[in-house]
């Protein structure tokens, strides 16, 4: 009896933690390897409050937005963006995965701004000089990296080898996970610009950094929340008061704000599906003690945090 109320309190837990559900049957793990903006905290040249102290005392945990996930049944283990900040990243999903590979399986780019696929420059000559790592971009941003110096060197010296990708068209990783891209509207100078499904054994995520404002998507946002069980979205900014230098016109991103309003009539477990991340430097909800933050977690919502692990 003592047994058996051990295993009913135990699958209680799980029940009771939606990031954690399935967490004995499951094989899959995403790991959250960076949750900021592009150019990170402290951001260069920043002489504001939120960017000192860190240029004195860095926190680690900030790192530029980038998923990982595990097949742990097949020892693989697979990287969504080429950040800064991959080398640290890398080796944190190595051990997560426990596996010997000090290379992923492959790597998922969204789109050619750097925080998003310049961490490639780690697989060349001058660094890991990776053989033949599998690296999944769509049309235009393949193109980009076959036609420009100096990431074509990691193709002629076969240190990547690149995989295209389309839109909507699912990509079958293993027996336990797929993958979806799809194309959403952002600042795309360079090439086109993803979010992605990632689709487990049980549960699936998704995962969009970038995106212009959700009302220039003809796709409806709140559609594609239902369909998932956690949804990782652009939260560049929290409102515009933190662009008092910059023209917002320029930087489309959903604010916070907009989002919360948007999503203000989900029901308790749609909000608590969704996970906010890709944080500016001067975003208020870094601080876990702002009001900002407060008025996030009071509504439902979540705030996606470094090292935060899922069972899909």
């Amino acid at each position: 009896m003592r047994k058996l109320l051990t295993l009913l309190y135990f699958l209680m837990l799980c029940a009771c933690n939606g990031q954690t559900t399935a967490i004995s049957e499951s094989t899959v793990t995403v790991l959250v390897l960076g949750t900021i903006q592009d150019a990170g905290s402290p951001h260069i040249g920043c002489k504001k409050t939120c960017c000192s102290k860190l240029f004195q005392n860095p926190d680690f945990n900030r790192k530029v937005v980038s998923l990982g996930l595990i097949d742990h049944e097949h020892e693989n283990t697979y990287l969504f963006e080429a950040t800064p900040d991959m080398p640290a990243q890398l080796k944190l999903l190595k051990e997560h995965a426990q596996i010997a590979s000090e290379t992923p399986s492959g790597i998922f780019i969204t789109h050619a701004h750097i925080g998003h696929y310049t961490g490639l420059m780690y697989l060349g000559r001058e660094a890991l000089g990776a053989q033949n790592v599998p690296v999944y971009a769509m049309p235009k941003m393949k193109s980009f990296i076959e036609n420009n110096g100096p990431w074509s060197q990691l193709i002629n010296l076969e240190n990547i080898e690149l995989k295209g990708l389309q839109h909507n068209e699912e990509v079958k990783l293993t027996s336990n996970v797929t993958v979806i891209p799809f194309l959403v509207p952002h600042r795309d100078e360079f090439s086109e610009t993803v979010g992605y499904k990632i689709i487990g054994p049980n549960k699936s995520i998704l995962f969009i950094p970038d995106i212009n404002k959700w009302s220039k998507w003809d796709i409806n946002i709140i559609d594609e929340i239902k369909d998932v069980d956690f949804a990782f979205l652009d939260a560049t900014f929290y409102d515009g008061a933190e662009l008092n230098n910059r023209d917002i016109s320029e930087i489309p991103h959903p604010f916070i704000i907009e989002s919360l309003e948007l999503f203000k009539k989900l029901s308790k477990a749609e909000k608590d599906k969704i996970h906010f991340i890709h944080f500016n430097h001067t975003n208020p909800v870094l601080n876990e003690e702002s009001r900002q933050t407060s008025t996030v977690l009071n509504q439902g919502f979540h705030i996606a945090q470094f090292g935060q692990r899922i069972r899909l």
